[in-house]
């Protein structure tokens, strides 16, 4: 149980923080308080680095979702002793592949404005993504999605947060895009992302995953492959340069 905060949404920019273990998991893992490394969930991998405590380190593989899905669970790269329960630590990521996270995951909200159709599934990795659409056919213009996606990451929109009320986004469902993972609920209300502002504002939807600040920042994109991945689904496959 975290004390309500998670530093990966405050700032996805935190590289380091202080925290404290407020327990161990039956399986080796260890919960830090409150948690820096993004929790494998939606599509996005869970974040690695290490944690420091007492002259010693623990290296983090991953970062899971507790069972009351409040807290970050680390998993250790290798069995060790794990720091005790109490103990105060120094959580460091692995910076560079975070932020390549954030810049995919960044990119592919822009690839389902390109793409205006239902998400099917999608994936993240520190090298490229993948989203899933619902598409009986797929696209003939390869390179006008292409270029479209680049002229929305030169555009350099501003990328931030809000929240709306489960309430509310029951009565707004085009806002979910994603027919296969839903919005996590049971806090009473949702975290949405959104890119652009005012008339600028390009897409709006719920999403618990870390972005990048502006899409400037996600660099050029190259489109990859369009499989076919049954009768109405297109995988649709994007790079980082």
């Amino acid at each position: 149980m975290t004390n309500g905060r998670f530093l990966y949404h405050e700032d996805a920019y935190l590289r380091e923080a202080p925290g404290r273990v407020t327990a161990h998991t039956p399986e080796g893992g260890v919960i830090v308080d409150p948690p820096l490394f993004y929790p494998k969930g939606g599509g996005q991998p869970g974040d690695s680095g290490w944690i420091e405590w007492d002259g010693k380190s623990m290296p983090v593989a991953t970062a899971v979702k507790a069972e009351d899905r409040l807290a970050s669970v680390l998993v250790p790269s290798e069995p060790m002793g794990l720091p005790p329960v109490g103990a105060h630590v120094l959580q460091v990521l692995d910076w560079d592949r975070r932020h390549r996270h954030m810049r995919v995951h960044t990119a592919l909200h822009l690839l389902s404005v390109i793409i205006a159709l239902p998400v099917t599934g999608g994936q993240i990795a520190a090298q490229g993504g993948r989203l899933d659409f619902l598409m009986p056919e797929p696209p003939t213009d390869r390179e006008g999605i292409e270029d479209a996606l680049n002229a929305l990451v030169d555009r350099d929109l501003e990328v931030s947060e809000g929240w709306i009320a489960e309430e509310e986004l029951d009565a707004r469902p085009e806002l979910v895009k994603t027919m296969s993972v839903k919005p996590p609920r049971g806090m009473g209300k949702v975290r949405l992302v959104r890119i652009g502002n005012g008339t600028e504002q390009i897409d709006l939807q719920p999403c618990g995953g870390t972005h990048v600040a502006r899409t400037g920042e996600i660099g050029t994109l190259t489109l990859g492959k369009i499989e076919n991945k049954g009768k109405q689904n297109r995988r649709v496959n994007i790079s980082l340069s």
